[in-house]
């Protein structure tokens, strides 16, 4: 039977409510082509409305080709109506990154990673800013802009780049976008054609891997360890059409790429006439050490660097940016005018006069005092609950750790219980290109969580694994 939920609160009418989940569900290919669908009296019946609400969807599907009614025989999906972007889509949502913060239910305690807390975001600082650029703007900024962006953001973060990631650009090398997801994009149009092969990290998150794959890459993954891509496993004589990685700190395992292995990715990239992919998501939170100088800054011309204000702000801002060798510029911002003309300009300008006036530098500075207390918080709690069955690992940089259980297989339903017990965790995993081999590791993000919450988590989590005699 064809299961559909109904919400009756909606203002949606019933009829269109069925017809857009029968819609998506042919578009994503959940509906194949030949499947016969239930008798309109079947569907009423299962769903408890009356037979002209699924009559109405049947017809409306009918007349858009999505559906082939035969006399005497029923009704069937019809062939070609299967969208390949649309599964991707729907694969996208089933990611931890892309589902709601809340999603969980109020009563669950989400160890989710990549979400900073939004409620620390520098609301009157912004709010001055805003109202002083509403203001006081250029009547430019009210036009349609440049697709590469502001010239006053763009100025703004080469000196900031230069300063912080050791990032060697001119302005005119920057692309804004709308998010790193949008400059992932748009790196993957700019440099691949069909069935060109990408390198990724593997595990990586698995976001990256459908956004290549939908621009019709083949992905060849490379295994990272706790220091990141495992470099003298690339494959000789390949020809990519790039590398990507996350070498300041490695999603998931969360390692630092060493210097040795960043000479030697440049090497393979000149050697092979390719380009480097560096996406530094989250790399201003460094907890230990030093910070890390980016990879673009030993060869701009074979790395083009990603970055954006999500995690270090809020991913409400949807401002990103990439840096781009000379010889990309062109093509990259046609791609982008292509993609939606440019970025907010208003938003631009208050974020290049927020860098302008030291205003990130001081928000970054108590966001990381912030997210070291909650990142030891975790460590302590985890170890105080699980003693010498846990090891934890990546957790030098950004806002969240590995941690590594003997013995433990996350599986689905194991994931299932720990969430009926007050805990949603992520494992390794989900996002592993060839998989088997991280069954036994979570992603634990801390960004959001306070350390009381922390605790609770941590506790109901051995209490829930416990009670499952894990």
């Amino acid at each position: 039977m064809l299961w559909i939920p109904i919400d009756r609160s909606l203002e949606r009418p019933l009829h269109k409510q069925v017809y857009d989940q029968v819609r998506e569900r042919i578009l994503g290919g959940e509906l194949p082509p030949g499947w016969k669908l239930p008798s309109t009296r079947e569907l009423a019946d299962e769903l408890r409305v009356s037979r002209n609400v699924v009559l109405g969807a049947y017809d409306q599907l009918l007349a858009e080709g999505y559906l082939d009614a035969e006399r005497g025989s029923g009704t069937y999906v019809a062939e070609g109506a299967f969208l390949e972007e649309r599964k991707m889509i729907a694969e996208l949502r089933n990611t931890d990154s892309s589902e709601d913060i809340k999603s969980s239910g109020e009563d669950v305690i989400d160890f989710r990673s990549g979400i900073p807390d939004l409620s620390a975001f520098p609301r009157k600082a912004w709010a001055r800013l805003a109202r002083e650029v509403w203001e006081d703007a250029p009547a430019d900024a009210f036009g349609y802009g440049m697709p590469e962006g502001r010239r006053e953001l763009r100025q703004a973060l080469s000196d900031y780049l230069l300063k912080t990631r050791g990032v060697k650009c001119r302005p005119e090398q920057i692309v804004i976008t709308s998010g790193a997801t949008q400059a992932l994009t748009l790196t993957a149009k700019l440099l691949t054609r069909p069935d060109d092969m990408i390198i990724i990290e593997d595990p990586i998150t698995r976001d990256i891997q459908l956004i290549f794959q939908q621009a019709g890459a083949r992905l060849h993954p490379v295994p990272a360890d706790e220091q990141g891509m495992q470099s003298d496993r690339l494959p000789a004589g390949a020809r990519p059409a790039f590398v990507f990685l996350t070498p300041s700190h490695q999603f998931p395992l969360g390692g630092t790429l060493p210097i040795q292995r960043r000479i030697q990715l440049i090497g393979y990239a000149r050697q092979n006439g390719t380009y480097l992919v560096e996406d530094d998501y989250d790399s201003e939170f460094r907890h230990e050490g030093q910070p890390v100088s980016s990879l673009q800054g030993l060869d701009p011309e074979r790395v083009l660097y990603i970055g954006s204000f999500s995690k270090i702000l809020s991913p409400a801002l949807r401002l990103g940016y990439l840096v781009l060798p000379e010889h990309l510029i062109p093509g990259c911002r046609q791609l982008k005018w292509f993609a939606d003309l440019h970025s907010s300009s208003m938003e631009q300008i208050i974020l290049a006069r927020f860098i302008e006036e030291g205003g990130l530098a001081r928000h970054i500075a108590k966001m990381k005092k912030l997210y070291r207390i909650r990142r030891d918080a975790l460590i302590r709690c985890l170890t105080e609950a699980f003693g010498e069955r846990v090891r934890i690992s990546g957790q030098s940089t950004g806002l969240h750790l590995v941690a590594s259980f003997t013995g433990a297989d996350f599986t689905d339903e194991l994931l299932d219980s720990l969430k009926v017990g007050g805990v949603q965790l992520y494992p390794v995993e989900k996002h592993a290109a060839t998989p088997g081999h991280h069954r036994h590791s979570l992603i634990m993000g801390y960004g959001h969580l306070s350390p009381e919450t922390i605790q609770i988590g941590i506790t109901r989590m051995r209490e829930a694994w416990g009670a499952l005699g894990r």
